[in-house]
């Protein structure tokens, strides 16, 4: 720790930074894991050099401002939509938004630094780490966006979801690669923690088998609207047009016929109380075929962004209206006051936006239940694990097109691909503009159709396994666990390096 002892202030910020930034190179699309051992190895040495508790909760601000300002740059494409309006707005949403989160972070390193020492000293950032991630996800309607079991989700690591949920593996992830900080002084210490990967032996190296295929075939249809182009008045009837074309069921096709229909979030742009034509031109191009798709409703004077199942004749047999809304997006705090000065959320109909729907609850679409979940609300495994009951599979529907090209809509499939190994359920997701995916319950895509592309991919839906121990116990064990670990790391004792 001599080097690190004589590191001037500034160079260590400059550092904490620059390895947050480094971190979030393991996030999707680029997946570079192997910047995981350096960047929390070298964030760890700079959370043993710190000699106070600014100090410590700087390092922490610091290295999350790098992190996040890189990982959630994507956050700026929304204000590109209409860029004459908003485009002002993107830096200060992005610096915002990335400090922020990095205060939770500054939370947990000041914390660290008061009370431990040493060793013991990233034993407790472990736990305190975890624990504000916690926060992160739960705290003012929550952000998990970019937590660190995202950068499994293509490795056997994946495969403890269904065990320890996103949180578990995010406190695994803190535990193997922190304590490589100790490399130079403890080396055996630095390493003992990689004995976690034997421990969960059966998850990392056992290939999980081929799940049971149902009969039941989807049709997932992707129109690939542009959002600038989504509502406007001479093209919005294109799109529709576009997916009635990708549904229509023709014998001549060569095509099986399909189960049921999947359009994305808000694919009819116009409010369901006036959309009694195109529904039922909608239902008698494919056949009167059951038919999932978005679309938003106005009921007493409200605005709700909603899933709806139409059957024959565009009958409207279910509705699920969105309980988890997007901050700023789909509505806006103190909504009416607000927009007296101009400022809307960017998908809302009026000055208070959208409402929440009353929360989960399962659609009976004739081949089994389904949770239905829109955009933002596949982030959230606390929002499926609050389903009434067990359903047969996840939908998601979905418009991408609000995060631009380059890391959102890749970072979003990941998550949905989280949900469905988390619960061992297979996925539907459908998207505007991509990525339309048949995810199976081990999280793994099976049919997609990529970015930026219209079509539709017809997929039978895989078979649910059984219910796994994270959809019985959700995140409550492992946050349990992060507090004994910090209750145990911060108590008074020898630090397991010595002083510089």
């Amino acid at each position: 720790m001599r080097a690190a002892a004589h590191c001037p202030v500034w160079l260590a910020g400059f550092s904490a930074f620059g390895l947050g930034a480094f971190l979030s190179l393991s996030l999707a699309p680029l997946h570079i894991l192997w910047s995981l051992p350096l960047a929390f190895g070298g964030i760890g040495v700079l959370a043993l050099w710190a000699r106070s508790a600014v100090q410590g909760a700087a390092i922490g601000f610091l290295a999350g401002l790098g992190y996040f300002s890189f990982g959630l740059s994507w956050i700026v494409e929304p204000f590109q939509i209409d860029a004459a309006r908003y485009a002002w707005m993107a830096p200060f949403a992005l610096v915002f938004l990335a400090a922020g989160l990095a205060l939770f972070w500054a939370l947990a390193f000041g914390l660290a630094v008061r009370w431990a020492q040493g060793g013991r000293r990233l034993v407790l950032l472990i736990a305190l780490w975890a624990l504000v991630e916690f926060g992160r996800a739960y705290l003012f309607t929550g952000f998990p966006w970019a937590g660190f079991a995202q950068f499994w989700i293509d490795t056997p690591a994946a495969r403890l979801l269904p065990f320890v949920g996103g949180q578990g593996v995010a406190l695994l992830t803190l535990a193997v690669t922190l304590p490589l900080a100790l490399l130079r002084h403890r080396p055996l210490l630095a390493v003992a923690p990689l004995l976690l990967v034997a421990l969960a032996g059966y998850a990392l190296l056992c290939r999980p088998s081929e799940p049971e295929m149902s009969p039941y075939l989807l049709r997932l249809v992707q129109p690939n609207a542009p959002q600038a182009e989504k509502w406007l008045p001479e093209r919005r009837w294109d799109f529709v047009r576009r997916a009635i074309e990708l549904s229509a069921v023709d014998g001549a096709s060569g095509r099986a016929q399909p189960d049921l229909i999947l359009w994305p979030e808000t694919s009819v742009p116009q409010l369901l109380n006036d959309a009694e034509d195109t529904l039922s031109t909608i239902s008698a191009r494919v056949g009167g075929l059951p038919v999932l798709l978005g679309i938003q409703r106005r009921n007493q004077g409200r605005y709700f962004n909603s899933a709806v199942l139409l059957t024959g004749q565009g009958r409207v047999d279910q509705i699920y209206d969105k309980a988890h809304l997007v901050p700023f997006g789909e509505y806006v705090p103190f909504g009416n006051f607000m927009a007296r000065f101009g400022i809307h959320g960017f998908a809302a109909q009026a000055g208070a936006g959208y409402t929440a729907g009353p929360g989960a609850v399962l659609m009976d679409l004739g081949i089994g239940q389904a949770l239905p979940l829109i955009c933002y609300e596949a982030v959230f495994a606390r929002d499926v694990n609050a389903a009434p009951a067990r359903p047969d599979m996840l939908i998601q529907i979905t418009n991408d097109a609000w995060f631009g090209t380059r890391s959102g809509p890749y970072q979003h499939l990941v998550q949905a691909r989280m949900r469905a190994a988390e619960q061992g359920l297979p996925m539907v997701r459908v998207a505007n503009t991509g990525i339309s995916a048949m995810i199976d319950p081990y999280g793994r895509i099976r049919e997609n159709l990529p970015l930026g592309a219209a079509g539709a991919i017809d997929a039978y839906l895989p078979k649910p396994l059984a219910a796994t121990l994270y959809s019985r116990t959700g995140d409550a064990p492992v946050f349990f666990l992060c507090i004994l670990l910090a209750l145990a790391a911060a108590k008074r004792r020898r630090g397991l390096v010595p002083r510089s």
